[in-house]
């Protein structure tokens, strides 16, 4: 039975250079974007799709957070995060709070990103700080040798030179669009994000967001209903800073690495989401 249509996406224009499409031909990464590609089709396809995907989406947007704040590490159960309403206090409460924020804000800025991503990183780390808060700091990436709070990233740290040069590079590939996959151009933007760590505090929630925007605003997950997060948090703290290290490295191999562990994220949020489908199709949920 037909399932909701996706549509498609307007066609990015390519012009120059585009460095993002060799990495699709890197061993493994085709059948990456085949996986991530059925995973997708089959939780769309699902009948309980037809009549109720705002529930669909709104579950798959808690999940997501719950799993972004698990690998920053406050790793709350599910059932936690629906009972709590305060989580203004510091530590982990606060980083569960950045998260539930950063899903929510992340559906708005889909076309602020197509003119802007900058711009979109910047509110990003803003709504993850608490938007009220009076650091000058917030919202802009690092200055000369301010410190970054991210401690759960063993990573060389870029200078601030360094990342606003790779930051002003990664906006302008994304503004002159790929023709490589959706899953290549996400895994990229998270990756980078992750390894220039450009804001004081923050950055992995942040890179996880601007991920999410890319999956939704390709056309390949419209309805944000095959949340990545959750699949990088089931793979564990481990096996994420490990394929992180693969994609700092820069090599063929790490950059393979990466990017299935990224498309092997998405597949295990889309199977998170025809769970939930089952379940609201028996009643059970």
């Amino acid at each position: 039975m037909a399932g909701i249509s996706r549509g498609t996406s307007p066609e990015p224009p390519r012009t120059g250079n585009d460095p993002l499409a060799p990495l699709a031909s890197l061993p493994g990464v085709a059948d990456a974007v085949d996986a991530v590609r059925k995973s997708v089709d089959r939780v769309y396809g699902h009948r309980i799709m037809r009549r109720r995907s705002t529930e669909i989406t709104a579950e798959a947007a808690l999940r997501a957070a719950r799993g972004s704040a698990a690998l920053s590490g406050a790793d709350w159960a599910l059932e936690e995060i629906r009972r709590r309403t305060d989580f203004s206090a510091g530590g982990e409460p606060r980083t569960v709070g950045a998260a539930l924020r950063l899903t929510a804000e992340a559906g708005q800025l889909l076309s602020v990103w197509r003119q802007s991503p900058l711009r979109v990183l910047a509110r990003l780390h803003l709504v993850a700080a608490g938007g009220g808060a009076a650091d000058d700091t917030v919202g802009r990436p690092r200055q000369g040798d301010e410190p970054v709070d991210e401690p759960l990233i063993e990573l060389p740290l870029p200078d601030a030179e360094e990342v606003a040069g790779r930051l002003d590079g990664l906006s302008r590939v994304l503004l002159a669009g790929s023709a490589a996959p959706a899953l290549v151009t996400a895994a990229v933007v998270h990756g980078e994000l992750l390894a220039l760590r450009p804001f004081g505090s923050h950055n992995g929630l942040v890179a996880r967001a601007a991920e999410r925007i890319v999956l939704v605003g390709s056309g390949l997950d419209p309805k944000a209903i095959c949340p990545a997060e959750v699949g990088h948090a089931e793979q564990g703290r481990e096996d994420y800073t490990a394929a992180l290290r693969g994609y700092a490295s820069g090599t063929a191999e790490g950059m393979a690495q990466w990017i299935a562990h990224c498309g092997r994220a998405v597949e295990l949020g889309a199977r998170e989401s025809t769970a939930v489908c089952e379940a609201l199709q028996r009643g059970a949920a």
